[in-house]
């Protein structure tokens, strides 16, 4: 079975980009908040926030590998678009101008592939995609990963196959953790350890450090592989 392994990363568009009524509509509860400083401050917790959206943000990385040789591509927005670069263990980094490309590649790589794997994909990457292809008028190629929850082909999410499907709820023993707190557990390298985490996606954006937020990218899906490889061999099959 062909598999892929895959991650997303997003940044959040402008909040200018809005027009007056979204952007009454996004900070509507500010209006409830009568100390300024607060006020301030939870604006600012929102406005990152929207990074989480895919009517408010744009999708500026994927990478992913294939499962067993992990060769494979990491696409990325950034302005030397030009260059065609290939990286370490058979990875090509391939910039894109802008996420309408990026996302037009993606749909032509994953119909080689009988499953992906994710971390999280079916409650952020996977709806992700599909929302901002559908906002951009990019075709999709594969519309079956958010089927039947309880089968891992063609989606396979580790969150909740290490969950098991969050069958003891948020305080049980098979309680959700973050892909950097079950890595540490499983022995395999964080994909944070440089570093580097999601919430500073934003930030490298603006600084044009777009290679770096690719190189993270890649190794959240690397630290993805590594624990599915886990998962397949210890796990799989458990009802």
């Amino acid at each position: 079975m062909a598999t892929l392994v895959f991650d997303i990363e997003t940044s959040g568009l402008p909040v200018e980009s809005f027009d007056e009524t979204q952007q009454e509509y996004l900070f509507r509860e500010l209006q409830r908040i009568e100390d300024e400083e607060v006020r301030e401050k939870r604006r600012e917790e929102l406005t990152r926030m929207m990074s989480l959206w895919p009517l408010t943000s744009q999708c500026v990385c994927i990478a992913m590998i294939n499962a067993e040789s992990e060769k494979g591509q990491v696409l990325y927005l950034a302005d030397d678009f030009d260059v065609d670069e290939v990286g370490q263990e058979g990875v090509k980094f391939l910039p894109f101008p802008d996420e309408h490309e990026l996302l037009t590649e993606f749909w032509k790589v994953v119909p080689k592939f009988d499953r992906i794997v994710s971390f999280n994909g079916r409650g952020f990457d996977v709806p992700f995609v599909y929302l901002r292809s559908a906002v951009l008028n990019v075709p999709i190629s594969r519309k079956d990963w958010l089927g039947y929850r309880f089968q891992t082909t063609p989606h396979c999410d580790l969150m909740e196959q290490l969950s098991f499907y969050n069958v003891s709820g948020r305080d049980g023993a098979a309680r959700k953790f973050n892909l950097d707190f079950y890595c540490k557990a499983f022995g395999i390298e964080s994909p944070k350890s440089q570093g580097i985490s999601g919430m500073d996606v934003g930030q490298l954006m603006e600084e044009g450090r777009y290679r770096e937020i690719a190189d993270y990218c890649l190794r959240d899906v690397y630290a993805t592989n590594r624990l599915y490889q886990i998962w397949k061999e210890r796990l799989e099959g458990i009802k």
